[in-house]
């Protein structure tokens, strides 16, 4: 026999750090070439005049310059419009 009680089991444990997704520069200021605009997971925002969308839907600045935000409608495939914040660096 066991002389030793059941450890049992822990539920609920696993845990992954936060994707710190979001806007990194807000519009009105001023950036550099290259520099990260937005983190996201999928297409929230398009990418406009001065910037561009990499792989994993970052969107960075491509020329020096100010960011401005900009609602835009975007029609799908389907023909359905949907609202989208535009991202541009002027």
């Amino acid at each position: 026999m066991s002389h030793v009680k059941a450890g049992g089991s822990s539920k609920n444990v696993k845990d992954s750090p936060g994707q710190r997704l979001g806007v990194k520069r807000f519009g009105g200021q001023k950036v550099r070439a290259g520099e990260v605009l937005v983190r996201q997971t999928g297409a929230t925002k398009v990418a406009g005049n001065g910037t561009y969308m990499s792989r994993n839907f970052t969107i960075h600045a491509a020329v020096d310059g100010v960011v401005n935000f900009a609602r835009v409608k975007k029609s799908r495939f389907t023909g359905k419009s949907v609202a989208r914040t535009r991202v541009e660096v002027q």
